[in-house]
């Protein structure tokens, strides 16, 4: 398994863009990066993870990962990719996982140790500070404290899977960072609590749309 936490440096050449939850709508995202003029050769685009399910075409995360410009964190259902063979896989299902079922074990496999590879957060540095990214809810008032809380399975999860902040409305401020993004909780339009932004505005749904982050102005594009 690759490090817990990735750390990016200045981008001195182009844009670093965040995007919410794709969950396997990834023509989609294609024709939202076009319109926002999206280069490959200088732009970076950070996912806050949950790559597969639900959508169309799960099986073009394979394509993704290999972009050089395409930088994710792992979400809960990356996660469940992670752990298919333990996992409860009637809980996936029902959650958009079918995709992977009809894959043979092999294949899986390869899935498996791809996704392993996946970090569950991100620190990329920009010309006004640095900010972070994790799938879900950053559990941890001090952004320095994160390599210590993943040191058991239980707060690797809380990464992943809480919706804490969301649902209390928590205002608190994440220490050490300027900002942290993270999708995980679907939401008409981008909310920040603190200085912690919820992106994830259903761009995988028929009626929803991706929210494109500039993570050095914090504006959408």
């Amino acid at each position: 398994m690759s490090e817990l936490i990735k750390r990016f440096v200045i981008n001195e050449k182009g844009r670093d863009i965040a995007v919410g939850d794709i969950h396997g709508c990834f023509s989609k995202l294609r024709a939202e990066l076009d319109r926002i003029g999206f280069d490959e050769t200088k732009d970076r685009l950070f996912s806050v993870g949950d790559l597969v399910d639900r959508g169309p075409e799960c099986e073009d995360v394979i394509k993704w990962l290999n972009y050089r410009w395409f930088h994710p964190v792992r979400g809960n259902h990356d996660d469940y990719v992670c752990r298919f063979d333990t996992c409860d896989r009637g809980n996936w299902f029902m959650n958009g996982g079918g995709w992977f079922f009809g894959l043979p074990f092999l294949e899986q496999c390869n899935y498996q140790a791809l996704f392993q590879d996946i970090p569950l957060a991100i620190e990329v540095e920009t010309t006004n500070g640095l900010v972070g990214i994790v799938h879900a809810d950053p559990c941890v008032s001090d952004w320095a404290d994160l390599s210590g809380f993943f040191s058991n399975r239980v707060g690797r999860n809380s990464v992943m899977w809480s919706r804490s902040r969301f649902q209390d409305q928590d205002e608190s401020i994440v220490k050490g960072v300027r900002a942290v993004v993270v999708g995980h909780t679907p939401i008409d339009k981008p909310e920040c609590l603190g200085n912690v932004w919820h992106i994830d505005t259903a761009g995988w749904h028929e009626q929803g749309r991706f929210s494109l982050m500039d993570l050095n102005t914090l504006e959408f594009l």
